[in-house]
């Protein structure tokens, strides 16, 4: 998801496409709360049917099996994307958690930390305020 948004915003595109998740759409709810993307649209297209970012217009069973996919529309400012880097933290070959004293600014402020917390998905300054920790799940700047 993340990268898909990097390489998409980098790329030029208006939105990207990508399959639909709770942790997805959390994440992507947290990156509207903080500015990193202008919108979020749940969708549903024909299972099997190639993503509208493939140039799918739908199966040919006529579409019985609905598939949820996410629609992420992006943000340029003066035609610059706002995301240019994403760093996976916690990996599943090794977790990272965070204390909430160890919640830091990402590059000096220009950033965001995004940590899976007792509260749900959480950016770091959103953490500190709640006074929870959690698992580290990404930075982006």
């Amino acid at each position: 998801m993340l990268i898909i948004m990097k390489n998409g915003s980098l790329a030029g595109k208006e939105s990207v496409f990508f399959p639909y998740s709770k942790m997805k759409h959390a994440i992507a709810k947290c990156l509207k709360k903080e500015g990193y993307i202008n919108d979020i649209l749940k969708k549903v297209s024909a299972k099997g049917a190639a993503p509208a970012k493939f140039g799918g217009q739908g199966s040919a069973s006529g579409g019985k099996n609905k598939q949820p996919v996410l629609e992420v529309k992006l943000v340029y400012i003066e035609k610059k994307p706002k995301i240019t880097e994403v760093e996976r933290i916690s990996k599943q070959s090794r977790r990272v958690y965070f204390k909430m004293k160890d919640i830091h600014s990402v590059r000096n402020g220009s950033g965001l930390l995004v940590l899976s917390t007792p509260k749900g998905i959480l950016s770091g300054k959103e953490a500190r305020r709640e006074q929870v920790g959690g698992e580290a799940l990404f930075r982006i700047w």
